[in-house]
């Protein structure tokens, strides 16, 4: 092989190299949920329900519902999973107690984790329903008797992500 030929493959080799490190991307459904007022976005990617996950589009993941911690936990007790607030009738959006804040690496919440462990919200009279959009509000609601909250065994991985609203 001459030297021209050489130079020729390791040419290709090298441009097929700076290919492979080129940035992929995939797409995911962005979704909105409120978190204290303020719409936050964030992607499904894992879902502990099969059906669920199907509805979503994302993967089924039974494993996250070794996340769970034995109930009745002590109240002081953290663990990785924080809530999310869900309307099965599709009401309204979802209700995080929790993001990051600012979102990406200089957040500042220690509190956030993108597991959250579903709780779903009834409305007592569905007539009486409006927008719900704060972990207090909705806890205002349960005092007042106007929402039924009932934890379910649903793990979801659904991580906050920039706004795509707001430039970077």
């Amino acid at each position: 092989m001459t030297v021209r030929g050489v130079l020729g493959i390791l040419l290709m080799i090298g441009l097929t190299g700076c290919a492979t490190n080129s940035t992929k991307q995939v797409s995911l459904p962005l979704q909105s949920a409120w978190f204290n007022n303020d719409l936050v976005y964030y992607v499904t990617t894992d879902v502990s329900d099969q059906d669920m996950a199907k509805e979503m589009g994302a993967n089924y993941v039974p494993r996250l519902r070794d996340a769970i911690p034995n109930y009745p936990k002590p109240p002081r007790q953290k663990t990785v999973l924080e809530r999310v607030y869900g309307f099965p009738n599709g009401e309204q959006r979802n209700i995080f107690p929790s993001a990051p804040t600012p979102v990406g690496y200089q957040s500042t919440d220690t509190a956030y984790s993108p597991l959250w462990l579903m709780y779903w919200v009834k409305w007592v009279n569905p007539d009486e329903a409006y927008e719900l959009k704060s972990e207090e509000a909705l806890l205002d609601a349960e005092a007042k008797g106007l929402v039924n909250i009932e934890r379910t065994n649903v793990v979801v991985n659904c991580p906050i992500v920039p706004s795509p609203y707001v430039s970077h």
